[in-house]
């Protein structure tokens, strides 16, 4: 039984120590996505990102996998280490050019999303004005599709994420976002989306961050409740878990250089606030889950569906060109 964390963030820095990592392998995690830059991350942060986190991961080969296929993490699990891809949150690193997303995928990104709260030129974010797909993101949409990526939809808005989900040829998930009906923050997301995730095969992903949860103090509890309501709206096999857990290290300054404006892409109108920053799950989380789902009436085989079993269908449909 493979345990998918669809989502979690180091700070965005090339010497980023991997010990959060470690405590989500020794917690039970067999795989994880590394966000490697966002849209407010410059092309050369980005890359020092990507580069650094390779050669971490190159240097400690009896700990981890850079995994290209669903039979890498397999293989890592059994030989008890943990297998990592990495994922870009914003399609501004792609400088506008459909083709870059093949190249981000033979560097080690194997899923996307195209915006970062805020609307670009490829789509819309879910705390702009209401947008859909721009003809440059419907290339998109198909460059992530033949270039062996997931096609994600988290901090993406309605009407943008309702058109990727209508076009997409492989199955699209929302790695970390959570269900608005349960907590009305604008990054959660609507049944409509829920189910039109469902409908391509994809799986929406738990997240674990306290603003999404409505819990100040987030746990397995609050995680499998939000899980429950969206196998209630679209079926156990598209739920899943991205506890989007912000690993922070005091010693790394990770702020994107140039004139970053945190309010910009955490607006106070959408529920952000500086002086009350979010919490997360721990990594311990993974060890009280799966008693928690069955606690909201799952069964065994359903709870580890939604740990790692629904992800791992959807990249062995999604890695596969």
């Amino acid at each position: 039984m493979i345990h998918w964390d669809a989502h979690v963030c180091l700070p965005q820095h090339p010497d980023a120590s991997f010990e959060p990592v470690a405590r989500l392998h020794a917690a039970g995690v067999h795989y994880t996505s590394l966000n490697v830059g966002a849209d407010m991350n410059p092309l050369p942060q980005v890359m020092s990102v990507i580069a650094g986190y390779r050669a971490t991961i190159a240097a400690q080969p009896e700990r981890y996998v850079l995994a290209s296929t669903v039979d890498d993490v397999q293989r890592a699990a059994r030989e008890g280490k943990m297998a990592l891809t990495f994922d870009l949150e914003g399609s501004m690193p792609l400088l506008d050019r459909p083709d870059m997303v093949a190249l981000y995928a033979q560097l080690g990104v194997r899923q996307m999303h195209f915006v970062y709260n805020r609307n670009n030129s490829v789509a819309g974010g879910c705390h702009d004005e209401p947008r859909g797909l721009t003809p440059l993101g419907r290339r998109m949409v198909q460059a992530v599709n033949d270039a062996g990526i997931i096609m994600d939809c988290s901090h993406t808005g309605r009407m943008s994420s309702l058109e990727i989900m209508d076009i997409s040829s492989k199955p699209v998930v929302f790695s970390h976002a959570n269900p608005y009906a349960l907590t009305q923050h604008g990054r959660n997301i609507t049944d409509e989306q829920i189910r039109a995730c469902s409908a391509t095969g994809g799986v929406v992903c738990i997240s674990g961050l306290s603003w999404f949860l409505g819990s100040a103090a987030p746990s397995a509890a609050d995680v499998a409740r939000h899980a429950a309501y969206v196998a209630d709206v679209a079926g156990v096999a598209h739920v899943g878990i991205g506890t989007d857990i912000c690993f922070s290290q005091a010693e790394l300054d990770d702020t994107p250089p140039g004139e970053f404006d945190p309010s910009y892409w955490w607006p106070a109108s959408a529920g952000y606030s500086r002086e009350h920053p979010p919490t997360f799950v721990a990594p311990d989380m993974w060890r009280e889950l799966a008693a928690e789902l069955r606690k909201v009436g799952m069964s065994a085989d359903e709870a580890a569906q939604v740990m790692g079993g629904n992800m791992l269908r959807v990249a062995t449909q999604a890695w596969h060109r």
